[in-house]
Formats: C-alpha cells, structure tokens, sequence
C-alpha cells in the first residue's frame, strides 16, 4: 500500500490524458482532503471535467497514479470506486417518484426493506423533501429535482461525490439558493465533494478549495479567500472577479513602478528592477482629484451598477476599469489613488500581457475588432502545428 497523508482522501499523480495529439492533462498532480468541499474552476476545455471523469473511473489515464484511500485505483472500474456522480442533466427516472428514485441504489444492493425505508426517509429529510416522496419526479422543479439527485447519490453513502455542473440550468435566484443548500447538505452529509464549475462567483461562495485550470493544468490551489488576493499570474487574477493587470518593474523590496510611477506596495522577495505583473481590483482604487494623484486619466466610460458605478479610465492607453460609489462623467480628467496593500505583485508568466486591460470584456470583441490580429495569429497556429 502506498504512504499517503490519512487526510487525503483522494490523490492524483503526476497524471497524463491525451486524445489523439492532443493533451487534456499534462502531468497533474492533485490531493483532495476527506470531508472537503473541493471546487474545480476553469473554462471551457481547461480539464476540469477530464479530472472529474479520471476520479469517477470513467476514463483512464495514459500515465500517472489515482489513490483512493491509499490505494491505486486506475484500472479499478467506476462501479467498483466508493464514488457517486451527479451531472449537469439529474438522469432521474421519469417513470418514478421521489421514494422510489431516492431508493433505487438500495434496491439494487438488495439492501432489506425496513432499511430502505429508514434511508430514504433520512435522506428526504436531509435535503428538505419531506412530504414529497410520491410525487413524480417530472413534476418537481429543477432545484427540487436536483435535491433528488443528490439523495439519490449519496444513500449509498459514497466517500466521494462527483458534481458536474449541476446548477448550470437553473435559473439565477434559484442557483444562489442552491448553491448555499449544496453547501449545507455537504456539512450534514459529512463527505467529501468534488464540484466542477466554470462560474467564479459559485467557486468563491461554496467551496473550502478551489483549484484554479487552464491548458490541462493547475494553476493555483487555494482557499477562496487565498485565491481572491493573492493570484499566482495573470490568468488567475484576470479569470477570478475582475483585475487590472499591468506591466511593472520591481524597483526594491515593497517599491514598484507602472506607468512611470513609482508606488509603495507591500510585496517583497524579487529582484532588483525585475519585470512583474502589478495586479490591482477595480474595487481597490479610489477616484480623486487629478492634483492628488501619481496616476491620472481619462473617463471614457461610465456603467451604473446598482451599488457601484463600473468606470473606465484611459491611462497612458491602458484601459483601467474602477468600481465605486462615486460617480463620474464621460471626458473627465481624473487621479487614480491606490493604497500599498492593494497593490499585488506577480511574477511574469505564459499569461502575462494578454490580460488585464478592459478596452473590451472579452477575447472575442477583441478579435474583433482586430481582425488582422487575429488572422496573423492563425497563421502563426498553423506554423506550430
């Protein structure tokens, strides 16, 4: 049997999954503690769901190690894991009721009826059901029938459970409330739960860890809290809330300079005049007179939030985007002031450059308005290829 710390229930290694040419994961390597609410962040195509699938059993690796409590489990088969998984689709059994969906797994154990009852009655009662149990499952809302899904999976008491982008159909309101619910049955179920989304906001409010993907690999591993201020590069500071991201030199320990300015910030341990990514959220900066401040530009935007007004400021070319309760007008020259400790250093990375400037939202109006940008990057994808 493997060593492993006895607070990991799950732990993969140095894992590897290609298709065809193409890598989906290069050489990851994650540990998942018991009881833990662990969150697998990243867009489209990042690995999230590859990583899910491999700790589900549907999927093996090319190379690398899966331990499930010690144990290598890459060619044990997905029946045969303590793992249940709930998908973006429930799969409940339409011609059933709630009872009957709930008590499927059991049945088919050949578990005896009286202790089927008192499961299933348990677990109506653990995800608020109770008075629901002959109604079809057809005619359940979609938070009602996830609650079934989740009782379904997690009456065979699974070490782990597997959720894939399970609120993504819900409506807004409905998907908050869930989101605090899965939180709760998670604490009452007492097991662990691996959750895969693409939404930020839903990372940052339910989970005790969050694994931040891109490119088949892991960017960062942290709390929310960890991964909110203290990003590792540019992707994570860019992907999780919004950030102005710009290029600096580290002058001296706690000394920066952006925007030909030198700026007290709190961060220490780089070289003398390294180049370094300089992350600062739009909420951290306040809006004074120009006379007032190292840093100045021009308003060439102004959104109204409901709380805040969503502003953006030309400096230097760079589009700066601040959030604040203070409003301001199209045309208006004004000083950008921003205090030491909201000044977070990076190291340069693969995604430095390519982010953090908010003349557009999104890599697609970029392009757009850039065509020939995008067709000279094409050409130069071809030549990789």
């Amino acid at each position: 049997m493997d060593e492993r710390n006895s607070s990991n229930v799950v732990e993969l290694r140095n894992v590897t999954v290609k298709f065809d040419d193409d890598i989906i994961l290069d050489n990851l390597s994650l540990a998942i503690k018991d009881k833990e609410f662990v969150t697998l962040l990243g867009p489209s195509g990042c690995g999230k769901t590859t990583t899910l699938r491999l700790i589900a059993g549907f999927l093996e690796p090319n190379s690398g190690e899966i331990i499930f409590d010690g144990v290598d489990v890459k060619n044990v088969p997905a029946h045969k894991r303590n793992v249940n998984t709930i998908f973006q689709r429930y799969a409940l059994f339409p011609n059933y009721n709630v009872h009957d969906n709930i008590a499927f797994g059991l049945k088919v154990a050949k578990v005896p009826k009286d202790e089927i009852e008192r499961r299933v009655a348990e677990m109506i009662e653990l995800v608020n059901l109770k008075g629901f149990e002959k109604r079809p499952v057809q005619k359940l809302s979609g938070g009602q029938q996830q609650r079934v899904a989740i009782a379904r999976a997690a009456i065979n008491n699974p070490k782990v459970l597997l959720l894939d982008e399970p609120l993504a159909a819900l409506d807004a309101k409905l998907r908050k409330d869930m989101q605090n619910e899965l939180k709760a049955m998670q604490r009452r179920l007492g097991i662990t739960f691996v959750f895969v989304t693409h939404d930020q906001e839903e990372a940052l409010s339910m989970s005790d860890t969050v694994v931040v993907m891109d490119g088949g690999k892991i960017q960062q591993i942290g709390s929310p809290v960890d991964i909110y201020n203290e990003p590792k590069n540019a992707f994570v500071a860019d992907f999780i809330g919004e950030s102005n991201i710009i290029d600096g030199v580290m002058i001296k320990d706690r000394l920066v300079k952006f925007h030909n300015r030198k700026l007290e910030c709190v961060d220490e341990g780089f070289e003398p005049f390294e180049p370094v990514d300089v992350v600062i959220r739009p909420e951290d900066v306040d809006i004074v007179h120009p006379d007032n401040a190292l840093i100045c530009g021009t308003v060439t935007s102004v959104t109204f939030k409901g709380v805040h007004y969503e502003i953006i400021i030309d400096v230097d070319g760079f589009k700066w985007m601040v959030q604040t309760t203070d409003e301001s007008f199209v045309g208006d020259r004004v000083g950008l002031y921003i205090e030491p400790d909201a000044i977070h250093i990076m190291k340069k990375s693969e995604y430095s450059g390519t982010m953090g400037d908010y003349s557009y939202f999104s890599d697609e109006m970029e392009e757009i308005s850039n065509p020939d940008a995008a067709i000279d990057a094409e050409d130069e994808d071809e030549k990789i290829d």
